[in-house]
């Protein structure tokens, strides 16, 4: 057998086409709304999450940016009036990032086009039971190699209680 014929390799080679093709999608879409890919992350993940806040640690663990990434993307929000900072009462050290009522908005705006895109391009493409057999080997795959990427929702990696991904 060839490696380039193993289910390894087309499995991963399929992941990464189809995360490609939704993104560029996705991207287009997005700039539509004056929003990069990044910040419609960062505007979903907060808006799932209680109060409409992370620490700004688990925001960084959850988008796999660095905390000064995270930091530069927060910055340029804060300015475009889509989030705000509060100070963590427990911590001085730390600070909640908080989406804005209108942060709230712009990603209202945004979300019928994007589900759309997910239902055509993605759900469109899958019976429930194979819908529910693929979120499920995602999630084991994203817990072995990202375990931090619900933190803040009760996970090892952070504090605040939330819902998982």
């Amino acid at each position: 057998m060839n490696v380039f014929d193993a289910p390894g390799i087309t499995a991963v080679g399929l992941l990464y086409e189809v995360h490609a093709a939704l993104s560029a999608r996705f991207a287009a879409q997005f700039e539509e709304h004056d929003l990069s890919p990044v910040e419609f992350e960062v505007l979903t993940r907060l808006a799932r999450s209680p109060n409409n806040q992370l620490r700004m640690t688990d925001l960084a663990a959850q988008t796999t940016l660095s905390t000064s990434g995270v930091t530069r993307v927060v910055d340029r929000m804060e300015r475009d009036g889509l989030l705000t900072r509060r100070a963590c009462p427990s911590d001085r050290r730390s600070s909640f990032a908080v989406v804005t009522d209108a942060g709230l908005q712009r990603l209202n705006e945004v979300l019928p086009g994007h589900l759309r895109i997910i239902e055509e391009w993605f759900l469109g493409q899958l019976d429930p039971k194979s819908l529910d057999a693929l979120l499920d080997a995602l999630r084991r795959v994203r817990d072995a190699v990202h375990p931090c990427a619900t933190a803040g929702s009760g996970s090892q990696c952070g504090e605040a209680e939330g819902p998982a991904a």
